[in-house]
């Protein structure tokens, strides 16, 4: 028969499950919003810095990914991600995180047609936490749909109409006016 102590040990290891958990879906949403934002300080905290990722056309350090993201997201249109269905297996101080995606991409490329990209897939991730923390140490990105269809026409102003604000990068967008005006912790 299990003890009183037995019974406060399985609690505290519990939350301290539910506690990684949590930290490893606040990681993937920073990733996805510093996609959508171009908030470079968000996607580096993402990730850790010896890092890899395969994602697309890119492969290598995720250092590199980010700087090559950051480019070619301040040329382009609106990103929008999803994160659903997150599964996460904890192995001590390591976890494999699967988490589905919906990403919009409103590719705007000097000298090409305006396309709006629909691609839907999974991060398969390697998290590690160190020091405490959880981050992506390895990621890769597996594709399981996509869809590329001609931009509406029109600029921003005719297609969102009297839908304001829109949502805008770092730091124009007003999630990080709310933030500015918190009381610091």
């Amino acid at each position: 028969m299990p003890t009183d102590a037995d019974r406060i040990a399985a609690l505290e290891r519990r939350l301290a499950e539910l506690t990684d958990r949590e930290a490893i879906r606040d990681c993937l949403l920073r990733y996805c919003r510093g996609i959508d934002r171009c908030d470079e300080e968000a996607l580096r905290s993402a990730y850790w810095p010896d890092a890899s990722d395969r994602h697309g056309p890119y492969q290598g350090t995720a250092c590199g990914f980010i700087d090559w993201a950051v480019g070619k997201l301040s040329q382009g249109g609106r990103n929008v991600h999803m994160i659903g269905n997150i599964a996460i297996e904890l192995r001590g101080d390591v976890a494999a995180v699967e988490s589905y995606f919906h990403a919009l991409q409103a590719e705007r490329a000097p000298g090409s047609q305006p396309r709006d990209l629909l691609l839907c897939g999974r991060y398969v991730d390697r998290f590690e936490r160190r020091h405490g923390e959880w981050r992506v140490a390895a990621r890769v990105v597996t594709y399981d749909w996509m869809q590329s269809l001609p931009a509406e026409p029109g600029g921003e102003v005719e297609r969102f109409g009297v839908r304001q604000p829109i949502g805008a990068r770092k730091p124009d967008d007003p999630w990080y006016a709310l933030l500015a005006s918190l009381p610091a912790p």
